[in-house]
């Protein structure tokens, strides 16, 4: 029998990598096809990702393109936030000193408040979650550390998912040459779906080293549990859960937990639906949008809500 050259073994090893990996990464092609439909006429660019965490099928629109994060980069801050609490190096019930000089323009309530006051690094971080509040995101980025952030990130394999900078507030020190265009953050529908996985399915990785003694640190399903209450108490609604809320039990959805980020030309909303036959998860990244407006009927918002609204209709027939 005569032997392959070994070259030509490469390639087919190659050619059949390629093939299991574009299966893998876009194993519904009637969805796909269906989402690529809705999308054609957007005037924007759509980076799309969605998982069934029962079945193990995906769909992807362009997922691994790098894209601004907006306040979405706001779930990599949650997720340190669980680490160091695990860890006993920060905890819930920390006081967090409010000053007239953090607080910052934009969306959230504690801009609002008569300085100086203190918060609670729980509330603080339940108002950067539920009402996406900058203030409050800036706060427990001072608590965390952004560089703490960003090495959590960067252990768990992601390599586009980066958090620059505290919201409205000058970068500090040298930055990476594209700090510019992204702003506040950069991501992949991707990655900051396999972020929401983590945080859903309490994939927390093995228990760390405990930093001395203190309060009582909380169970890893407890933090979890915490965690998803403030995803699922969502204050914005019109990306994600907009159509699905009204759908409710009647379609076996039983909750639905999500964050959304915004900027002038940019929707993003990452979120896991909760149903009956399974938890989906749903990352989608809306950038160059020709509809800056900021109303809940903004087109970005629409489609959003429509292409959740197609796969978990698809995945839970």
């Amino acid at each position: 029998m005569r032997r392959i050259p070994n070259f030509l073994l490469v390639l087919l090893i190659l050619a059949l990598a390629l093939g299991a990996s574009a299966a893998s990464a876009q194993d519904d092609p009637a969805l796909a096809a269906a989402l690529q439909t809705m999308v054609a006429g957007f005037k924007g660019h759509v980076s799309f990702y969605a998982r069934d965490l029962a079945t193990g099928k995906t769909v992807a629109m362009d997922a691994d393109q790098p894209v601004a994060s907006a306040s979405v980069i706001k779930l990599a801050i949650l997720y340190e936030a669980l680490q160091q609490i695990r860890a006993g190096r920060v905890h819930f019930d920390d006081r967090l000193s409010v000053t007239h000089e953090d607080q910052v323009p934009g969306s959230g309530v504690l801009l609002f408040f008569d300085t100086p006051t203190t918060v609670t690094f729980k509330d603080a971080l339940t108002l950067m979650i539920a009402l996406s509040d900058n203030t409050a995101a800036n706060l427990s980025m001072d608590h965390v550390g952004i560089k703490n952030v960003d090495d959590r990130l960067i252990s768990l394999g992601m390599k586009n998912t980066w958090l620059y900078k505290k919201v409205f507030t000058p970068a500090d020190g040298p930055m990476p040459d594209d700090q510019k265009q992204f702003g506040l953050g950069k991501t992949t529908a991707h990655e900051m779906a396999d972020l929401m996985v983590r945080i859903a399915t309490c994939n927390l990785g093995p228990a760390p080293a405990i930093a001395g003694a203190g309060a009582a640190i909380p169970s890893d399903q407890a933090l979890c549990g915490i965690a998803m209450h403030m995803l699922e108490v969502q204050f914005y609604r019109d990306g994600i859960p907009r159509y699905l809320d009204s759908a409710g039990p009647e379609a076996g959805i039983t909750a639905i937990a999500n964050k959304t980020g915004s900027l002038n030309q940019v929707r993003n909303d990452v979120g896991v639906v909760f149903t009956k036959k399974g938890d989906i998860v749903i990352s989608a990244f809306t950038t160059g949008n020709a509809d800056t407006s900021w109303t809940a009927d903004n087109h970005a918002e629409i489609l959003m809500a429509m292409l959740a609204q197609a796969v978990v209709e698809a995945w839970t027939r």
